[in-house]
């Protein structure tokens, strides 16, 4: 695909700790907002985060096929799974840059992650070298980079929807049926995962 020319690349980064419908609402509009592909990049464990409570790796990549599988502008992309840890954005950037030196990548997050992108390891350089697509989050903090010519708003829809609910409602034998796509909640029903 890189040989056909570049495409520009949204990277849409988290645990997927499940994917759910909430990531795929966000991953289309960013699609409708200009990006030809949609990659969202597995992480092992963010830098500010506690790795307690996260499903293996390959469940948690795999869930991401099967969501993605009907869409080819929307990919799982293993790539922080190979990288040093704690994995850096800064890191990954650099590692997508050099596998697929046509595409330009841009980073996809929530108003949330755009209040402290400023705290981020080497946050220059990300925010001067690639465009930052960002979807408003409930009582966000305001971000010092939020003037940046480099971020972009998008109106995404907002629903109160996250991994954390639905493993919480599985534990509970709650359905959380129509917050995940068919195929993870079969996965999930099919291992009878309390997650």
């Amino acid at each position: 695909m890189d040989g056909a020319g570049g495409l520009k690349v949204g990277l849409f980064f988290g645990s997927f700790n499940p994917v759910h419908v909430g990531h795929m609402i966000i991953a289309s509009t960013m699609l409708q907002a200009g990006l030809d592909e949609v990659w969202f990049v597995v992480s092992p464990q963010s830098p500010f985060k506690q790795s307690g409570g996260l499903m293996p790796e390959d469940e948690r990549l795999h869930m991401v096929s099967l969501a993605t599988a009907g869409n080819p502008r929307l990919r799982p992309c293993p790539v922080e799974l190979g990288l040093p840890r704690p994995s850096y954005t800064a890191n990954t950037l650099r590692a997508l840059h050099s596998a697929h030196p046509g595409h330009t990548f841009a980073l996809i997050m929530g108003g949330d992650n755009l209040a402290s992108l400023h705290l981020w390891r080497e946050a220059e350089y990300i925010v001067d070298n690639h465009a930052v697509y960002v979807y408003p989050r409930p009582d966000s903090a305001p971000a010092p980079l939020a003037g940046h010519p480099s971020v972009k708003i998008v109106d995404v829809p907002q629903m109160q929807i996250s991994s954390t609910l639905i493993r919480t409602m599985l534990a509970n034998g709650q359905d959380p049926r129509y917050l995940l796509t068919e195929p993870v909640y079969e996965y999930l029903t099919d291992k009878k995962q309390t997650i």
